[in-house]
């Protein structure tokens, strides 16, 4: 049985061969972006396969059938200020979707989370709700995440990341236990930084070239 039955790992090669782009100090800034967008549409498109359907009558060209559409639509929360590097992809997937908001920022003496942004709205209990952000380290800043949205009545909830540590898998699996992690890799570990290893540095940075 595996160390983390709350964690799933894309299986893509497009996906490998965009983190592999990620992850070199070389990349610019645009091609970074490109690269981030590709592999969260891979992300978003398998961790949304079980959305609900339910069937509708339309008419095509040729004649009236049944057909099956998403219902309800997804409910993102990117964390800002990376996670709103995956919103681009979802809202293109899912135009119709609703978006809130979670800002935090990590302090980098005690390396916890800091919320400074809150935008949801009162009820989410009827969504199927994804959280969004690109590296899911520690995992402090997930677990706040996810406790502000059942705070509002949020259950339905998965996090997709790009990048993923033990130690922040291991933190949702203990707090959180019904919450799925969809992740693009599981790397080595935290350093004493606590930023992820290999990693691809400060993902914030990197996408808006600060």
């Amino acid at each position: 049985m595996s160390a983390f039955p709350n964690l799933t790992l894309l299986d893509h090669s497009l996906g490998r061969h965009s983190l592999a782009i990620l992850r070199d100090e070389k990349t610019p800034s645009s091609v970074f972006k490109d690269h981030c967008h590709r592999i969260s549409y891979l992300l978003i498109a398998e961790g949304t396969k079980h959305l609900s359907t339910t069937e509708k009558t339309i008419t095509t060209p040729l004649e009236e059938m049944a057909a099956q559409q998403i219902d309800p639509m997804p409910f993102w929360v990117p964390v800002l200020r990376a996670g709103m590097g995956m919103l681009g992809p979802a809202l293109e997937l899912f135009p119709e979707s609703t978006v809130g908001h979670l800002g935090l920022q990590r302090n980098e003496d005690t390396a916890e989370a800091e919320f400074y942004y809150e935008k949801l709205p009162n009820d989410l209990s009827v969504y199927p709700i994804f959280i969004l952000d690109p590296m899911l380290a520690t995992g402090g800043s997930a677990c706040e995440t996810i406790k502000r949205v059942k705070n509002y009545g949020g259950k339905d909830i998965r996090m997709l990341a790009i990048v993923a540590a033990p130690e922040g898998v291991h933190c949702i699996q203990e707090k959180y236990p019904d919450v799925q992690i969809l992740a693009g890799a599981l790397d080595r570990e935290l350093n004493t930084q606590k930023f992820i290893v290999p990693g691809l540095g400060d993902f914030g940075d990197r996408y808006y070239n600060t």
